[in-house]
């Protein structure tokens, strides 16, 4: 084989180690999105399957399994929580914070590749990606509960869909940090 032809396979594998990734990331977002405690919006783990698309695979693979996975939901597969599909989830109350996880796993994926993955620097990134992902959630929240419901404040609206949701999210975070910082000396991405 020439050198040309090793660049080639080089590329070849890295593009399909990639895809692999990607799906492999698609389905533990979707698997997460299953385990909940329902309540008017459910406890899930989807936000830690998705902290650890980001920190684990950076801001490029990771957003894609996000990506492909609101795809997947949007088509119809019930990859969302409680088993559901279909656009009208997207449109739904809680559709907002479902499209927020595309700007959360790009935030903590450019943070995590730009200025490493320590301890200190994960944590950080995925506390302003979920908090972008929740000022997202909960602005949609507002803007369909509004239209279907009544007008709902701002600080009401956080009061239902994020403080209850805190404590719980802030675990994810310390565990999510911890596996990648583990899984990221292990597995070479």
């Amino acid at each position: 084989m020439n050198q040309a032809e090793t660049k080639q396979s080089v590329r070849n594998n890295q593009s399909l180690r990639d895809l692999i990734y990607v799906a492999v990331f698609t389905a533990l977002i979707a698997v997460c999105s299953q385990i909940s405690v329902p309540t008017p919006i459910p406890f899930t783990l989807q936000t830690f399957a998705v902290m650890l698309a980001g920190g684990l695979l950076g801001w490029k693979r990771g957003t894609c399994s996000v990506l492909v996975y609101i795809l997947l939901g949007i088509i119809g597969v019930p990859v969302f929580s409680e088993f559901s599909g279909g656009l009208h989830v997207l449109f739904g109350m809680t559709g907002g914070y479902i499209i927020g996880f595309l700007p959360m796993t790009l935030i903590e994926g450019v943070l995590c590749d730009k200025l490493g993955k320590k301890i200190g620097v994960m944590i950080v990134a995925m506390t302003t990606g979920l908090a972008v992902c929740y000022l997202f959630g909960t602005v949609w929240y507002m803007a369909v509960y509004s239209q279907q419901v009544e007008a709902i404040g701002f600080f009401t609206a956080l009061s239902v869909c994020v403080v209850p949701y805190l404590l719980f999210d802030a675990a994810k975070i310390a565990a999510a940090t911890v596996l990648v910082n583990r899984l990221g000396n292990i597995i070479k991405l």
